[in-house]
Parts: structure tokens; C-alpha cells; sequence
């Protein structure tokens, strides 16, 4: 497994085990710890952080050795609401600190559309150790440039949706320039992206699955992933990223498949309002 450099020194593992609707989170988290993940995203929203603390303790690996990230409930920014929702957090996982606490989405349209005082908090949480780093998901630049431009810290990560369709690069620029680190939430789209020609003729010419090939076109771009499945097997296929490499000729032809905003899957962080 590899890691990328935060801005503050620290690491975060490149790929990751997303926990997005899982059937079983606890049964999934310890498969996937076993399996090699050391890195596990989760969400308030996604009302399963007490089972993502179950799958870590039944992994029985030392807390120090497992990056745990969670972000913040879209019904939880003012200000007032930031530190019992990551103490809550907190409870559910069963830990003392977090990884990464991210805000979900900066809903523009909502809260008189002031999203920094929420991050104003998050700065709080992270000086009082509840968290190791702070970062945002689903910001564009100008939603960067506002938080950094009014408080003078950097996001540490911007978790945002890239995937071949879309590959989101604006946004994946202004992070270059800023020294965010991307966070590719889903990573391989809805799986339709799989039969592509493109796509497909990368994998064979490397023996490996479709998802495999997108994946470590995400990797070789530097963004970290976070693909999700209940499966064992496809958990260790996906896994299995560094002991091959896709030549810039593939690593072209896959970017040249981004369609635009037509390959949005998610809300648009504009207007989206959880």
C-alpha cells in the first residue's frame, strides 16, 4: 500500500475501503482490514460508524495502524452543532480521535450560505486532538478559495466525486494548487464504466479486472480511492494495485473518456442540499 503526504506532515493510505451502504459494515470492515486496507471511510449520514468500530476492534489490529476518516451530518453545520456531532462520532466508533473529519457537502443554499463558520469549528475540533486532520468533500474552487481566503488554513483533503466519466479536473487543479489532497469518492462510477472498449482493452492487456485498471489509473493520477463492496474477493482485486503500472499512452486514452458534467452521478455541490 502507498500513502500521500498531507499538507501537515502526516500520511493518509492511498486506497482506502469506503463504507457507503454496505449490508454489513462490521462483517465488511474487518474483511477488508484483513484483506490489507488500512484506511476506512465512513459518514455520519451514512448511519453505520458503529459498525465500522465493530469491524476495527474484531480486526484486533492496533488503532495507530488503521486511518478511520468521517464527515460531518449536512443537518450538523452551525457552529454549535460541529463538536457534539464529532463527540458523537466518537462514541459510536468507539475511539478517542479520528483520522480525518470531513464536512459533507458545503451547502451554499443553506445556513444563509455561510459554510465557514462551520469550518471555523472544525479548525476547534482539530486543535483539541478529537481529530488529527480536518478536510472538506464535495467543494468546488470557489468554495476552497472562500475557506482559505477567510480562515488562512487549507483543507488537508477534498473528498469529491472522479471517476473516468467525470474526471472533475477543475477542481482537482485547485487542490494541486492549494496542496489539498483529492479523494476520489466513487471511483468506478456505477460500474457501467466497466464494458467501455477503453477500459476493457487496458485490463486485458494486463490480466486484471476492469475495476482494477480504473483504479490504478486513479492511483498513477495521485488521488486517493475509496471503492466500496461486500464482496471478499472483489475487496482483494481491488486491493491489488502495485504490481503493475498503465503506460501514458493508457493512462491518456482513459482520461480522454471524461464526458463533462454529463458523467455527474452525484449532486452538484452548487445546489445540493443533502
Amino acid at each position: 500500500m502507498t500513502s500521500i503526504s498531507l499538507p501537515s506532515g502526516s500520511t493518509i493510505p492511498q486506497l482506502g475501503f469506503g463504507t457507503y451502504k454496505t449490508r454489513d459494515t462490521a462483517a465488511a470492515v474487518t474483511e477488508a482490514l484483513c484483506a490489507g486496507y488500512r484506511h476506512v471511510d465512513t459518514a455520519q449520514m451514512y448511519a453505520n460508524e458503529a459498525g465500522v468500530g465493530a469491524g476495527l476492534r474484531a480486526s484486533g489490529l492496533p488503532r495507530e495502524e488503521v486511518f478511520v476518516t468521517t464527515k460531518l451530518r449536512n443537518d450538523r453545520h452551525r457552529p454549535e452543532d460541529v463538536r457534539p456531532s464529532l463527540e458523537g462520532s466518537l462514541q459510536e466508533l468507539g475511539l478517542e480521535q479520528v483520522d480525518l473529519f470531513l464536512i459533507h457537502w458545503p451547502l451554499p443554499t443553506l445556513y444563509g450560505g455561510d459554510f465557514v463558520s462551520t469550518w471555523e469549528a472544525m479548525i476547534e475540533l482539530a486543535e483539541a486532538g478529537l481529530t488529527r486532520e480536518i478536510g472538506v468533500s464535495n467543494f468546488q474552487p470557489h468554495h476552497l478559495d472562500r475557506l482559505v481566503e477567510d480562515t488562512g488554513v487549507v483543507p488537508a483533503v477534498n473528498q469529491i466525486e472522479v471517476h473516468p466519466y467525470f474526471t472533475n479536473d477543475a477542481v482537482r487543479a485547485r487542490c494541486a494548487d492549494l496542496g489539498t489532497v483529492v479523494q476520489a469518492w466513487s471511483p468506478l462510477g456505477r460500474g457501467d464504466e466497466f464494458s467501455d472498449p477503453v477500459i476493457a482493452d487496458v485490463a486485458a492487456s494486463h490480466g486484471v479486472s476492469p475495476a482494477r485498471a480504473i483504479l490504478r489509473w486513479h492511483v498513477q493520477r495521485g488521488d486517493v480511492v475509496i471503492p466500496k463492496t461486500d464482496s471478499p474477493e472483489r475487496m482483494r482485486d481491488n486491493a491489488d494495485l502495485f504490481g503493475f503500472a498503465l503506460s501514458e499512452k493508457e493512462m491518456a486514452a482513459i482520461t480522454g473518456l471524461d464526458t463533462g458534467e454529463s458523467g455527474r452521478r452525484g449532486g452538484h455541490p452548487d445546489s445540493f442540499e443533502g
